[in-house]
């Protein structure tokens, strides 16, 4: 069918008529235009694309809802990771962030910053191409997340085409913002739960994440999701040159951004701003359990760099956790899949920060000393960082003399193993890799998402397998047949085919997914990553001593003793090379030529005047050469610049070679001729 050309135009103003009204009232909160015209602009455009359905394009205003129903959300990669800020508690912290960016940029002066309340939400990033929404994903474990595109299609405040009239928009725009609930939103939402007999949810986070990993984009439809954008990734065909410029841009292209920005020149006014948004954190329409500091000027960012799991230019300012009073009414025990017993507050239900809060943590048997905390204590708890429950401090003027004080056992209350200690730690761990509840939460940490990604494995399932005496550790998942499964509570034969396939599917992963599900303390799947992309292979990995951990940046001493101890253990050994031999193969190894600085640690100090010290540093990494923070016996080089620091005298005690910027230029020139 034929579209007349004066019905296209009108199609075509009348999408531009409502992103603009869309622009006004999500971006600037300020309509031109009553409901009912809105309403009847997006009546007549319904109209139009429905005589004439093939002058339909997926980024028409009423397209927000239209894709069916997902089975399961695709992985997508970040092309620039989405990493977690560093959080500060107190004002001497925010000063040690300050002192150290000052240091880093070598400068006197006052760092000019940009500051903005941190909202309580679930981190995304959206991709528009050539103006237009193609791709939005969770943040996930800031390399990888799920496509999430169809749910964030439904978010109103989310433009689906990138606003032309006060700003060309870029070839590609990666956005990074949170999706939240409004508080009046969330109450009317959990009335009408409450209404329908569906449980309420506990907040607004878990109100938006749950909606947003809903499969069915109409549910998320249903939710009044909104979103701010606050960063981006990678802008083709478009630079900027501070963060604030950066969110004024995004606001122009029609996107989202908090009001409440603000510029501040040095940490004072950061810490003024901070004070100022927590005294008006009740009265927000939101939640915001902090203020986010960055460093405005980007060249600086960059200069600054980024850690293993965080930035240096940015830094997370917390407000102080709500507490409230309640009573102990025991003091159990929880054993994690380390071993590690941790004694456990069982507590009167009370409402801490809008949770209902029963059991908090009491750390381990020397904080429970200190802080002289007993059974039947009324206690003052908070919830640290606005998210974990834990016990302030016991209110001993109120004591009756009925409290009991608390006792270490000796033994495992599971297992009965006798509990051990290591010297210089707080935590008594059991001993035994076959105690119940530490086996459970190891299958299931292995199973998980992040790690091997078993679809269907949960804790529940984990015991199931336990108790049945076919699971003793995780390599035993790989043994398992078919028939061993129908002994199994609710499985029939579809159940227990798609648990073989999932087991079966999950062979096929990443060197870094594998490190993180074996589960070494410390190993999270950022420090995974790391490991994974500097040691290359398990056997490597295996063998490195703990110089050679401590030499990767961001790998501290006690991560590097953690790494090194766990491989040492002949029981973790052979349980690597079980799974190896059940046929777990890495996706993400490529066969590579030995590269020229291979085995080959430097260390710089002083400034350099002709690149950076971030650019300097992946030079040297993209010759395979590691980045030594501190010179030791086995550092090869040391590069001094400008007012280098005592590591050049150490140097030279030592007998280590040293190169200026312009040797060191030399020697990599060299070595990529």
């Amino acid at each position: 069918m034929n579209i007349p050309p004066e019905i296209l135009r009108r199609i075509e103003r009348l999408r531009e008529e409502i992103n603009y009204h869309n622009y006004l009232y999500y971006v600037f909160d300020q309509p031109t235009i009553s409901d009912a015209d809105y309403d009847a602009l997006m009546h007549e455009l319904k109209g139009l694309e429905a005589r004439y359905p093939e002058a339909i394009t997926p980024d028409s205003p009423t397209q927000r809802i239209g894709a069916p129903p997902s089975e399961k959300f695709a992985s997508v990669p970040h092309s620039v990771p989405m990493l977690s800020l560093d959080d500060a508690f107190s004002q001497d912290e925010v000063f040690d962030f300050d002192r150290r960016a000052k240091r880093l940029l070598q400068t006197d002066g006052e760092i000019e910053y940009m500051v903005e309340p941190k909202m309580d939400g679930l981190a995304v990033e959206l991709i528009y191409e050539k103006g237009r929404l193609v791709l939005g994903s969770t943040r996930g474990d800031g390399y990888t997340g799920e496509d999430v595109t169809a749910n964030l299609r439904t978010i109103r405040s989310i433009p689906l085409r990138l606003m032309e009239r006060y700003l060309p928009p870029p070839a590609r725009l990666e956005v990074r913002g949170e999706v939240f609930i409004n508080r009046d939103a969330f109450e009317q939402l959990n009335r009408k739960r409450v209404e329908k007999g569906a449980p309420a949810f506990a907040n607004p986070r878990n109100a938006a994440a749950g909606s947003l990993r809903q499969l069915d984009p109409n549910v998320t439809a249903s939710r009044p999701l909104n979103m701010f954008c606050y960063g981006i990734g990678v802008v083709e065909g478009y630079s900027f040159k501070t963060q604030w410029d950066v969110l004024t841009g995004l606001k122009k292209w029609g996107l989202n951004i908090n009001p409440m920005i603000k510029k501040v020149r040095g940490i004072h006014g950061a810490i003024r701003y901070h004070q100022a948004i927590a005294s008006k954190r009740e009265g927000l329409n939101y939640e915001i359990d902090g203020i986010v500091i960055k460093v405005n000027d980007l060249q600086h960012q960059e200069r600054l760099g980024s850690k293993a799991r965080s930035p240096r230019w940015a830094l997370a300012y917390k407000f102080e956790a709500v507490q409230v009073i309640t009573r102990i009414l025991d003091i159990q025990l929880s054993v994690g899949r380390t071993g590690a017993v941790t004694p456990v507050a069982i507590m009167e239900p009370v409402k801490v920060g809008g949770v209902l809060v029963s059991r908090a943590t009491l750390h381990n048997e020397d904080e429970i000393l200190r802080k002289d905390i007993r059974i039947g204590d009324w206690v003052m708890i908070r919830r640290a960082g606005d998210v974990i429950p834990e016990v302030v401090r016991p209110l001993s003027e109120r004591r009756t003399g009925k409290e009991r004080v608390f006792v270490m056992p000796e033994t495992c209350p599971v297992c009965g193993s006798k509990l051990v200690r290591r010297p210089g730690e707080a935590v008594w761990r059991c001993p035994n890799p076959e105690c119940f509840p530490r086996l459970v939460r190891q299958l299931t940490h292995f199973a998980s998402k992040g790690a091997m990604d078993i679809e269907g494995f949960g804790p529940k399932l984990a015991e199931q397998l336990i108790s049945a005496g076919l699971v003793r550790d995780v390599a035993d998942l790989y043994s398992m047949e078919l028939s061993d499964l129908f002994s199994l509570d609710r499985f029939a034969e579809k159940s227990a085919k798609n648990l073989i396939s999932a087991i079966e599917a999950s062979k096929e992963t990443t060197l870094a997914r594998f490190l993180y599900a074996l589960g070494p303390r410390h190993v999270g799947e950022v420090t995974a990553q790391v490991l994974a992309d500097r040691f290359g292979s398990i056997q490597a990995l295996a063998e490195a001593d703990e110089e050679g951990l401590r030499a990767v940046e961001g790998i501290g001493p006690e991560v590097a003793s953690s790494i090194r101890s766990w491989f040492s253990n002949s029981q973790n050994s052979r349980l690597v090379r079980r799974l190896i031999n059940a046929g777990i193969r890495f996706t993400d190894l490529k066969e590579t030529k030995k590269l020229p600085l291979e085995g080959k640690s430097l260390v710089f100090t002083g400034g350099l005047s002709s690149l950076t010290r971030e650019q300097a540093k992946d030079l040297v990494r993209g010759l395979g050469g590691q980045i030594v923070s501190t010179v030791g016996r086995k550092t090869d080089y040391v590069i001094v610049g400008k007012n280098p620091g005592s590591k050049l005298q150490k140097a030279i005690n030592l007998g280590i070679p040293t190169l200026s910027e312009e040797e060191f230029l030399e020697l990599i020139h060299h070595k990529l001729g």
